[in-house]
């Protein structure tokens, strides 16, 4: 059953990228995705196909990972007999209480985000999600793959999440399905099911455009980088489509380039959203 769950999980991962590009670049030319999803959906047994379809007509993740004995999507502590069973993968198997389909995943980083203190003064907008600490008014790397090692880095540098090369692996695996790379100059690549923590975003920029999209023309300056705990999926796109509209106005993506500290940067980016991101 494990090739089948591997299918389930690509299939996910495709229609997922779907979502993201209709909220990060409306208009986009989704014809690619389309046609990979088709012929996906091919390959899986039509009860199990019917049964995935169900679920994701009710969330945007019909299949999640369990971490720790954790069902990911809802946070119900599993059954160790079934943590085992999932793990074997010899039939499919449901999560009790959310009723989504349940993988094994092999070990990856960790969102490491310390959650909020009671005593700590209340977050809004932006705040919620990222800090000055996150920012990198110059990335030294001049390409994909140098921005994203150097975007991960700074997370597990800040303390954000345990591993950068694991991170990374992730973020250059998502990215093989389809360029995160959008209209503008701005990129939002990123990783879900990075759990333990919360959704929290990097942004760097790039002193000269870089080419983040190695098959397309698009010269990239403004990257954000999220990490995205799997229940926080449905979330991030809501973010993504926020950062988007406010990003396509070229006064406030100068707002950002002119910023030459990790203040200045800080700074900009919560005013520029204040009135979006919620």
């Amino acid at each position: 059953m494990q090739p089948v769950i591997n299918l389930l999980v690509q299939l996910q991962e495709l229609i997922v990228a779907r979502a993201q590009q209709e909220a990060g670049m409306p208009g986009a030319q989704l014809g690619q995705l389309d046609a990979s999803i088709a012929s996906l959906k091919k390959e899986i047994p039509a009860d199990v196909s019917q049964q995935f379809g169900r679920l994701l007509q009710k969330s945007p993740l019909a299949i999640v990972p369990v971490v720790n004995g954790v069902c990911t999507a809802c946070g119900m502590t599993l059954p160790v007999s079934l943590v085992h069973q999932v793990h074997a993968a010899e039939k499919i198997y449901h999560c009790p209480a959310c009723a989504r389909l349940l993988f094994h995943r092999e070990s990856s980083a960790r969102n490491t985000r310390k959650a909020p203190r009671r005593s700590d003064p209340p977050k809004i907008g932006i705040e919620r999600f990222s800090a000055e600490a996150l920012m990198i008014p110059a990335l030294n790397g001049t390409d994909r793959d140098a921005v994203l090692a150097e975007l991960c880095q700074k997370l597990a540098d800040e303390g954000f999440v345990d591993d950068a090369g694991k991170l990374l692996e992730s973020a250059l695996k998502r990215e093989a399905i389809i360029s995160t790379a959008v209209e503008n100059g701005l990129a939002f690549p990123h990783v879900r099911c990075i759990e333990g923590g919360a959704l929290t975003l990097a942004l760097g920029l790039a002193p000269k455009a870089i080419k983040f999209d190695p098959a397309g023309k698009a010269s990239t300056r403004i990257v954000f980088f999220v990490v995205i705990p799997t229940a926080a999926s449905a979330f991030y796109l809501k973010l993504l489509s926020g950062l988007s509209q406010v990003f396509q106005k070229a006064e406030n993506r100068d707002k950002l380039l002119e910023a030459d500290t990790p203040e200045k940067l800080w700074k900009a980016l919560m005013k520029t959203t204040r009135l979006v991101i919620q």
